[in-house]
């Protein structure tokens, strides 16, 4: 079967992606800090009749983390789509002048470093099948930097820089990279921020592949 793998899965726009792709018959392995948390989930999805599983992994940690994503092709099948959108944690959402040289280390390992321990892992079974897609999914920092939050500012758009490298440099192998950067709050009362209309989105930049950044709101 094949399966997308959601690590920061959470009963948001996680919750609303893992029930549009497991409708469309996809697995689905959800990675979160917090075990209980995405076995909630996983109940409820299994419940609507979707196979899914939860697995436990602080991005920031790699052995785990790599440990997860293994764990989850094992035991759904092959993950065909990867989705990275782990919620920035509060200590680094920091002003500019208030930030740590510390405060940006941490935003970094768990936006850029995370990201590349996930990649590497899924990467090998994808171009061994020739298709594949990688989404990431940031707030409006990764494409405006905002001295209010200098941690995501300077990490999102490192990690933009990698994902669109990824996008360049894997197409040839069938592997699509693609971003959306969501500038506002997720079911805040905009219809376009609900977490099922982002998650229509995403499923449409997996079965319709075209440039790396879409930006709500822009269309």
């Amino acid at each position: 079967m094949t399966t997308i793998a959601i690590v920061g899965a959470g009963p948001g726009l996680g919750a609303a992606v893992a029930r549009r792709f497991g409708a469309e018959g996809f697995a689905v392995a959800l990675v979160s800090r917090t075990q209980e948390n995405v076995d909630r989930l996983a109940r409820d999805l299994q419940d609507a009749g979707i196979r899914a599983r939860g697995y436990t992994a602080d991005v920031r940690d790699r052995d785990a983390l790599a440990g997860a994503l293994e764990a989850a092709e094992a035991d759904l099948g092959p993950v065909e789509v990867l989705q990275y959108s782990p919620i920035p944690r509060r200590e680094f959402l920091k002003p500019v002048l208030e930030t740590s040289p510390g405060d940006l280390a941490e935003a970094a390992e768990f936006s850029i470093l995370g990201l590349v321990v996930v990649v590497q892992q899924v990467l090998p079974s994808m171009t061994g099948r020739g298709r594949g897609t990688i989404l990431l999914v940031n707030g409006g920092s990764a494409a405006t930097p905002n001295p209010a939050v200098a941690g995501t500012s300077v990490a999102f758009a490192g990690e933009s820089a990698y994902g669109e490298m990824l996008h360049t440099t894997l197409a040839v192998d069938g592997v699509h990279v693609a971003q959306l950067v969501v500038p506002g709050a997720i079911g805040g009362g905009d219809p376009q921020f609900a977490p099922e209309a982002l998650a229509a989105r995403i499923w449409r930049m997996h079965v319709e592949p075209g440039g790396f950044r879409r930006v709500v709101g822009d269309d």
